[in-house]
């Protein structure tokens, strides 16, 4: 675990706990409403994590492509059931963490669990600034936020997936998209 500071003989007595998996486009990792075991660390591929309203829509949370991690972590922690639903929107590769791997680790090295606080110190901050974003934001804002946090999806993911992580209709996104193209070729024209 790369910048965590652990040595490798602390983190090969935990390694054993780990487990990877592979799974196809539309696969679910996690379903609403069951405990999450896993934190899922993507090698490959693309995961998304969502909420559904109660009519049926659903709200995505987060996209996970590679390097990043997608969990409930509420649920994992506490054993309580899920209120998001993880699932694969590319084929995916995927390193399954259990509590059991955090705790081994924890055990083990003072470095990790420092590393480790860091880290969902980090988790909520990004919530935090995600919730500030929704609530107060402008959408296009939203929209220039998002390509700076996930530049490499644009090509990667429906613009439906966006508009719904976005918390705007399709339509709204269509907008955004071409008046911020517009604006940008306005710019560029004016410094000719």
């Amino acid at each position: 675990m790369q910048g965590s500071g652990i040595h490798g003989d602390e983190f090969d007595r935990a390694a054993h706990l780990l487990r990877t998996a592979q799974f196809n486009k539309g696969d679910v990792l996690l379903e609403t409403g069951s405990v999450c075991k896993d934190a899922f660390h993507v090698t490959k591929g693309l995961l998304r994590v969502a909420t559904l309203d109660s009519d049926g829509n659903e709200h995505i949370v987060q996209f996970a492509p590679e390097g990043w991690f997608a969990s409930d972590r509420g649920s994992m922690y506490f054993n309580e059931p899920s209120k998001l639903r993880i699932d694969a929107i590319e084929d995916s590769a995927v390193v399954l963490i259990g509590q059991d791997f955090f705790d081994a680790l924890s055990s083990a090295s003072e470095k990790f669990r420092s590393y480790n606080t860091t880290l969902l110190h980090n988790h909520i901050r990004h919530i935090q600034d995600r919730v500030a974003l929704l609530l107060g934001a402008r959408a296009d804002e939203r929209y220039q936020t998002f390509i700076r946090m996930y530049p490499d999806l644009l090509l990667r993911v429906p613009q439906k997936m966006i508009a719904s992580y976005l918390g705007i209709t399709p339509e709204s996104l269509s907008r955004v998209r071409r008046e911020l193209a517009e604006r940008n070729f306005k710019g560029r024209a004016a410094k000719k």
